[in-house]
């Protein structure tokens, strides 16, 4: 099994960035997938950023590609999620995910394709 948990949401002005953290627990995360997503009221979870194994693969959402940077630390287990630029349509939970894979080249864009979630940490872009 493995726990997620997110952290560094909070309430930023548009144009600002933010810098979410995901933790993982319970099993080294180093030979899964990592992904952020993220669910705004009244809205399908959708796809933000996916990260391989060793962090040379990624993939971006058309919509934060050139503003949001995903990242990996396995020595720490650790995903993160640097959020600049923000607008108010950013404005949702955002969902650490993490999905066993067997290339390091896989980076996963659906959520049917993750097995582990974190809890969610909201995030509130003001105008």
């Amino acid at each position: 099994q493995v726990q997620l948990v997110e952290s560094g949401g909070g309430l930023v002005q548009a144009g600002g960035s933010l810098r979410l953290s995901c933790a993982a627990s319970g099993r080294t995360v180093s030979l899964y997938a990592m992904g952020w997503f993220r669910q705004a009221p009244g809205k399908e979870r959708e796809f933000v950023a996916a990260i391989g194994w060793s962090g040379d693969s990624t993939g971006y959402a058309d919509s934060v590609k050139g503003r949001f940077t995903i990242s990996r630390d396995n020595a720490k287990n650790t995903v993160y999620l640097q959020m600049n630029s923000l607008k108010p349509e950013d404005t949702a939970v955002y969902y650490c995910a993490a999905a066993r894979t067997y290339y390091n080249s896989n980076v996963p864009q659906t959520p049917i394709e993750y097995g582990y979630w974190g809890q969610g940490t909201q995030v509130t872009v003001s105008s």
